[in-house]
């Protein structure tokens, strides 16, 4: 059977949080729920790691506008986790060469990414901050939820993954649409009250 929808799903998934994915891929081999995870990932000290970092993420990922700055610094790490899993998901199954996995793995993880990152700017602009809080619980509890049904059902895994990353660049194009007219709104508004101000002072 094809590894391909595995590195894809895990790819979507890495984009939004790839130290989840790697933790609970790693949780899930070495404890021999799956035989599908490839031995790197399943290393005490790649485990640690993950397990460490995940818990950073999961903090800074609540908070306004430092999710914004931990994104941005993610903007390469998560594509290429995503590629290194995918590929490292290939090499164990031996049905998809190394390289065409880290491609499709990058591929997704960066698109996913990029909603991710666009969302949260855009939520950033709410002055409270449940609904930051509230997105980012839902975000990884998608992430643990797919990859683990991705584990046991690839290729149903990969549709619903497929979709929600369609339903998100729908998304982030609507909201970036939203964000410009908003803001074109404020400028023209701040340019009358400067006007109105120059000509009371005039």
């Amino acid at each position: 059977m094809s590894v391909l929808p595995l590195v894809f799903t895990s790819g979507w998934a890495s984009g939004i949080n790839a130290y989840a994915v790697v933790l609970l891929l790693g949780l899930f081999g070495a404890t021999g729920v799956s035989d599908d995870v490839p031995g790197a990932l399943q290393r005490p000290d790649v485990l640690i790691a993950a397990g460490v970092l995940f818990l950073c993420e999961a903090v800074a990922d609540k908070i306004p506008y430092v999710d914004t700055v931990w994104d941005a610094v993610h903007t390469v790490v998560r594509p290429v986790a995503g590629g290194v899993v995918g590929a490292l998901l290939a090499g164990q199954s031996g049905s998809l060469p190394d390289l065409a996995a880290g491609a499709v793995g990058g591929s997704a993880a960066l698109l996913s990414h990029l909603v991710k990152a666009g969302t949260r700017m855009a939520v950033n602009t709410s002055p409270e901050p449940a609904s930051n809080i509230v997105l980012s619980l839902v975000e990884d509890l998608s992430v643990a939820a797919l990859i683990i049904f991705a584990l046991f059902h690839p290729v149903a895994a990969a549709i619903i993954a497929g979709t929600l990353l369609a339903l998100g660049v729908t998304l982030v194009l609507f909201l970036v649409r939203r964000i410009r007219a908003f803001l074109r709104t404020r400028r023209a508004r701040r340019a009358g009250r400067e006007a109105a101000t120059a000509t009371l002072s005039g």
